[in-house]
């Protein structure tokens, strides 16, 4: 689902500007050690590059401030049925060059992940195919799971979909786009000058656990520290 305009332009101006300010006023969090921090390489000098903030809402009020919108929730109340709860939040910067992620579903196995999770993308910039949008796989998120259900992230093959069925998300400040936890999608790189900053938020049904953000986050920096262990990285921390 699209909605498109759900925020004002005066909104979305205070969050890129909260997001610049959270670049700035944080820069002493960017650490490759610093599991809130995401990396993506540089297609055009190799470089790994700083990506994004997870979580968010915890540097930046006004992103804190649409992630509680009562005119977002009043929409997933809609889209579920009943109350909605915010599960995850983070701010990805996609700055020129990055690569973007491969095809891929957001929900995960694992014992307190649940399955009424929904994908909410907030931009702050235009999203393009210029500047690598989102691209999303309608109807696949009926199948559920698409890789085995064993508490391991993988990416998805890219004979899984069909390509010619994939829908770029082109969205404008104030827009917001809703999918599925199963939804297949990906980005591509951002091959043009401008950024594409982009709040991600996603929600979870009330009776499908309640308030499991704290708990979730809990979960993902140990599994984040066990993954980057595997790989002979045992000083990372959360600030």
């Amino acid at each position: 689902m699209i909605l498109r305009g759900l925020y004002d332009t005066p909104e979305i101006a205070a969050a890129a500007h909260d997001a610049d300010r959270v670049r700035e006023e944080y820069a002493h969090l960017v650490n490759v050690q610093n599991i809130r921090c995401r990396w993506q390489d540089n297609v055009f000098t190799g470089e790994c590059q700083f990506d994004a903030f997870d979580p968010i809402i915890d540097l930046s009020p006004v992103c804190r401030g649409l992630a509680h919108d009562p005119r977002l929730f009043e929409l997933l109340a809609t889209l579920y049925g009943e109350p909605a709860c915010l599960f995850k939040d983070k701010l990805i910067f996609k700055m020129p060059g990055a690569k973007g992620y491969g095809l891929h579903q957001d929900w995960i196995a694992w014992e307190r992940f649940p399955r009424s999770f929904l994908s909410v993308l907030v931009p702050l910039d235009p999203a393009d195919e210029d500047n690598g949008c989102t691209l999303v796989y309608p109807g696949y998120h009926q199948v559920g799971p698409l890789t085995p259900t064993d508490g391991t992230y993988r990416e998805l093959a890219a004979e899984t979909v069909d390509e010619s069925q994939a829908v770029p998300l082109i969205l404008e400040p104030g827009d917001v786009a809703v999918f599925s936890g199963f939804t297949p999608h990906r980005s591509n790189p951002n091959l043009s000058d401008r950024p594409r900053r982009q709040l991600y938020f996603s929600y979870t049904r009330q009776s499908d656990g309640g308030e499991l953000r704290g708990q979730h986050y809990q979960d993902f920096h140990q599994f984040l520290k066990a993954k980057y262990a595997e790989y002979g990285k045992h000083d990372t921390y959360y600030a």
